[in-house]
């Protein structure tokens, strides 16, 4: 299977621009899921600004939704 990293950015909301797995999912799921975190897909605008990826943080944002 071949990555599409262009169609992916277009709908990644992620705004850490020093990320080396932007666009490229399979990657970004596997760092933070091997860190108990979630990427920044997972989150609101407002919530993905903060940079904290844990679950705590997506359930509060998920619970505002």
């Amino acid at each position: 299977m071949e990555c599409k990293v262009n169609q992916n950015l277009t709908k990644c909301n992620c705004t850490y621009e020093p990320c080396p797995r932007k666009g490229i999912c399979c990657q970004c799921i596997e760092y933070h899921r091997k860190n108990g975190e979630l990427p920044a897909c997972y989150f609101s605008k407002e919530a993905e600004r903060e940079y904290n990826r844990s679950i705590d943080a997506f359930i509060r944002d998920y619970k505002k939704r």
